[in-house]
């Protein structure tokens, strides 16, 4: 995991919206572990530590200005005095993780303003630019897996948690939490509580003897109901036997009323009402026929000649206009030789046009010759009507009258249809019989029936008495069984509590041996007395720590310098956070407090660029000052430099990039 960048918005003396690149990356090919933020006491530094744990846990995180103030009031005491009402407080915090193998950004984005709605802040969280509402309502859960609340403390810390764990003997709360939640320490307290609580509520769950139902009676009661529900499903059996066998009667009499005419007899009127519609949509159709008749339809019948008399008339009218302009042609050919020949032509070409015009006029009066005198004598309104008759009316006046006659075909075929039904009918006498015998049986059934129906619900009345007894007898087993049980899980508890502290003793022990190796190697590792101390011993109870020599002699703590239990202190935290194994940013508020040089150069020397990927220190220009900070950079430490710059007239902190104190 690393942290890329922060942002600050009007959150605390913060005004406006400031960024901070914390990426150790320079360049593609070059990472350098330091981000170094300087600033004064009272500068900004604290709150640049509390945007990180509030951006990570929102309401569970431990900031510093917060005390006993509850999450909404400590939002609004965030923001920044000089923001206005509509002004939005906001803290973004971008880290890098791998997943499957490769590199993937989040962006944690918390905003309020000052006036909270329902007294908490909003939070999104982006995947690669991309917002994702479903890890936003499981934030915290994710959050728990990648840096767990219960060991923020061992990667976020500050100068006066190292202050506070080196003059103590007994490390303080926050830090026994983070060892027993590292430990695994915490999750067999909470069991061995859950364990009073559960027996605490068992013990209220056993009721006495006394109240519980009497088995016999309930015994009884059962089979009362048993035996009741056995005698009525006997009954719907012998019910359901007598009543297929109606059913059979009263369908062999239905077909015997169908079969021998009862059936038409029964509908008699009815088919002769229908017969006598059928019959009279038949002449109204034949009058239909007759009206058609009486127009074009006729025609029909000599459509042949008309269709010849149709080609004679255009062929006479063809021949009455050839006629009449064969007269203008001669005219007009005359004219127009008599104009050609003014024109200068030659013999030989005015031969040729007169030759053309005769031989024209020879295939007009040929075909005059070929069609004769006119015989018909129709004119040209005449052949128009013809053309409507043969082209329209005779072709539609066909079609409906077929049209027509198919529709008395079908009701003709089904006026036989009933006459032949009518014809099979049965006699009065015999429909008489047949009726009565349907009406029995069919009551018959009906009558069984409805008793099978009465016979069906006192079955479902009879089987809730019966399964309402057995609910009984069950609810009696379950409050027998349950007595023993709780009785059972109270002995089991203590049992399992006593298990449960033998456990925690042997766990505790086991990985405290761990643990006591990684703080005696970083705490030679810093101090510069390597042959000092040789060994740390960690107190199974309290955490406490114990020094020896290599002789194996204890070492009083109060002979250690300030200086030394500060590197102590800081021994403590780092081992911790190295037995974790999980690659995770440090943060440091105020990280050299009271050591002096020679204690201050192997922190700068070996801590900071060791400690982690990624270390961002927060300090003032005397911890880590110019000869400090010449030293880191002369390693090649350093990745990023800011000065937190406070105006206290302002009271506003403005981050300048790229600059320290010098």
């Amino acid at each position: 995991m690393i942290f890329t960048e922060l942002v600050l918005q009007n959150f605390g003396p913060y005004l406006g919206r400031q960024v901070i690149n914390l990426n150790p990356q320079i360049n593609p090919d070059e990472s350098r572990p330091i981000i170094l933020l300087g600033g004064m006491n009272g500068g900004g530094k604290t709150t640049l530590m509390d945007a990180i744990r509030l951006a990570l846990y929102g309401q569970r995180s431990q900031c510093s200005t917060r005390n006993n103030l509850s999450y909404s009031d400590f939002l609004i005491q965030a923001v920044n005095s000089q923001a206005t009402a509509v002004d939005q407080t906001r803290i973004e915090l971008a880290f890098k993780q791998i997943i499957n193998h490769e590199w993937r950004e989040f962006r944690v984005v918390r905003y309020w303003d000052k006036f909270l709605k329902d007294g908490k802040e909003h939070l999104g969280i982006l995947d690669e630019d991309w917002p994702d509402e479903a890890l936003s309502n499981t934030w915290d859960e994710y959050i728990e897996n990648l840096l767990p609340l219960g060991i923020s403390n061992l990667f976020l810390f500050d100068g006066e948690q190292v202050k506070e764990l080196a003059e103590q003997e007994i490390p303080p709360p926050t830090v026994i939490e983070a060892i027993q939640s590292l430990l695994g320490l915490e999750l067999i307290e909470r069991l061995s509580v859950d364990l009073d609580v559960l027996a605490n509520r068992k013990r209220k769950n056993i009721v006495d003897k006394n109240q519980l139902y009497d088995l016999e009676e309930i015994e009884t009661k059962i089979n009362q109901a048993k035996l009741n529900k056995e005698e009525i499903e006997q009954k719907i059996e012998f019910i359901k036997e007598q009543l297929d066998q109606a059913k059979q009667k009263y369908d062999e009499a239905l077909d015997k009323f169908r079969i021998e005419g009862g059936k038409i007899a029964s509908d008699q009127s009815q088919k002769e009402s229908q017969k006598k519609a059928l019959e009279n949509t038949i002449n109204s159709l034949r009058d239909e026929f007759r009206e058609i008749a009486a127009d074009v339809l006729p025609l029909g019948l000599m459509t042949p000649l008309l269709k010849q008399a149709k080609l004679q008339t255009q062929q006479e009218l063809k021949v009455i206009q050839n006629k009449a302009t064969q007269g203008v042609l001669v005219d007009r050919d005359n004219r127009l030789l008599e104009y050609l020949a003014s024109l200068s032509l030659t013999p030989d070409n005015i031969a040729k046009i007169e030759f053309f015009l005769q031989q024209d006029n020879q295939t007009l009066q040929q075909e005059i010759n070929t069609y004769g005198e006119p015989w018909l004598g129709l004119e040209e309104e005449g052949l128009k009507q013809l053309e409507t008759i043969l082209n329209h009316r005779l072709i539609y006046q066909i079609n409906l009258t077929r049209d027509k006659f198919k529709q008395v075909q079908t009701l003709e075929t089904e006026i036989d249809t009933i006459d032949r039904e009518l014809v099979a009918a049965a006699s009065p006498e015999d429909y008489e019989v047949l009726d009565t015998m349907v009406k029995t049986t069919q009551k018959e059934y009906f009558d069984l029936q409805e008793q099978l129906s009465i016979f069906t619900r006192r079955q479902q009345e009879a089987q809730k008495v019966f399964e309402q007894a057995k609910k009984e007898l069950i609810k009696y087993g379950e409050q027998y069984l349950a007595r023993q049980n709780n009785e059972h899980i109270i002995q089991s508890a203590g049992k399992v509590q006593q298990t449960l502290a033998i456990f925690k003793e042997r766990l505790t022990l086991k990985k405290l041996n761990k643990l006591e190796g990684e703080v005696t190697e970083c705490f030679r590792y810093l101090l510069h007395k390597s042959n000092l101390v040789h060994r740390i011993a960690i107190n199974t109870q309290n955490f406490s720590l114990s020094l020896f020599d290599p002789e194996g002699q204890p070492i009083a703590k109060h002979r250690l310098s300030a200086g030394e239990k500060q590197l102590l202190a800081i021994s403590f935290l780092w081992g911790l956070a190295r037995v974790t194994g999980r690659n995770l940013p440090i943060a440091i508020d105020t990280p050299l407090g009271r050591l002096d040089s020679s204690h201050r150069n192997n922190l700068i020397e070996r801590y900071f660029p060791t400690a982690s990927h990624q270390v961002i220190l927060l300090s003032t220009d005397t911890e880590i000052g110019e000869n400090e900070v010449k030293q880191l950079t002369e390693q090649g430490s350093i990745a990023r430099q800011y000065l937190l710059e406070y105006d206290p007239q302002k009271r506003q902190t403005i981050i300048h990039p790229n600059r320290y104190f010098w």
